[in-house]
Formats: structure tokens, sequence, C-alpha cells
């Protein structure tokens, strides 16, 4: 069984002259420390700050870049309140609330407000 990708900003990159982060991202990442055995399902791959993310659009097709992105791996097996999209035959979410409620109906972890 194959693991599901998330696709996620690095903690820190140099954009605008100065060095940031990226909230949503790290929001996840915050999801990941309060329930870690989460991180042992995901394959785990960081993109660039600069559109296009290649490997985003590799996956999902030109022009859908955003991150963070979750791609399902077993869509079909998981079912909740959380709104996925589909994309070159590729279920995925595009948004830290929407990954997190996923995980949620997934793994039983708590619901974000």
């Amino acid at each position: 069984m194959g693991k599901d990708r998330l696709f996620l900003l690095p903690p820190g990159f140099q954009d605008n002259d100065r060095r940031e982060f990226c909230p949503e991202c790290a929001e996840l990442w915050g999801v990941l420390s309060y329930y870690p055995a989460i991180k042992e399902s995901l394959e785990i791959c960081y993109v660039g700050i600069h559109h296009p993310r290649e490997p985003i659009e590799r996956v999902l097709g030109e022009g859908r870049w955003n991150a963070p992105t979750l791609v399902l791996n077993e869509a079909d097996s998981v079912s909740g309140d959380f709104q996925a999209q589909t994309s070159n035959g590729e279920t995925y979410l595009d948004s830290a609330r929407q990954i997190a409620k996923y995980f949620a109906a997934k793994f039983g972890t708590a619901m974000p407000r």
C-alpha cells in the first residue's frame, strides 16, 4: 500500500529579500507534531517557493501548484467532512484545514475548528 503524498514548502525559505515561512504549511506541521503517527503514513515532499512548482504540476497538471497539497493514495477508502478535488486522475486536498479534516476522518484525530 502506497502513502499519501504531502507537498509542503520548507520551514524557512528566502523570498521578498527576507526569510519567510508558509503559515498553512506550519499549521500542518503543528498537526503532525500533535499526532506524530500520521507522519509515518505520509511521503513528505518539499517544494520551492517559486511557481510553477514542478513536482506538484507533474502529478496534478499544469497550473496546479498550491502548497500545502495532499495527494491521496486511496481516495475511496476514507469518507468524511473534507472537500477533495480531482485532477489528472488524482484526488487531492489543497488547504491545511481540508487536510486536517481528512486526517480526522482517516486517523480519528481531533477535528480542526
